[in-house]
C-alpha cells in the first residue's frame, strides 16, 4: 500500500485523495441504485430525462468511480470529476423530485395531508 501511494512528505496528501476517491465512488454508486429502484414515469411526471438517460448517465459514472477507487486515479481526473458531478446533479435535482412519486403514480398526497 505504501509503494501505491508513495511515502515522504507526499503520503497523508495521497492518503486524503484516496479518501475523496472512495467517497466519490460512494456518492455514484448511491446515485446509481436510487436510480434504478425508481419508477420510470416518475422521470417524465417530474419533467426530467427519462430514466433510461438517467441510468446511462449514472451508469458510466458508477464505472468511472469503480475504475477510480479501485486503481486510485487522481480525484482531480476530469472523467472522475464529471462523474461526480453528474451523480451529485440527480441526487440534488432529481431524486427530490423522483421521490415524490411511490409505486409508478403520483402521490396520493393533497395540500395538507393524505386524502
Amino acid at each position: 500500500m505504501v509503494g501505491l501511494l508513495g511515502g515522504g512528505a507526499y503520503a497523508p496528501l495521497a492518503y486524503f485523495f484516496l479518501a475523496l476517491t472512495l467517497a466519490a465512488f460512494v456518492v455514484e454508486t448511491w446515485a446509481f441504485i436510487d436510480a434504478i429502484t425508481r419508477p420510470a414515469q416518475a422521470f417524465a411526471a417530474a419533467g426530467k430525462q427519462t430514466k433510461k438517460i438517467w441510468l446511462l448517465i449514472l451508469g458510466v459514472a458508477f464505472v468511472i468511480g469503480a475504475y477510480g477507487a479501485a486503481y486510485g486515479t487522481s480525484p482531480v481526473d476530469i472523467l472522475a470529476v464529471a462523474a461526480f458531478v453528474a451523480a451529485a446533479i440527480y441526487l440534488v435535482d432529481v431524486r427530490p423530485k423522483v421521490r415524490e412519486f411511490r409505486n409508478g403514480r403520483g402521490g396520493s398526497n393533497g395540500p395538507y395531508g393524505p386524502w
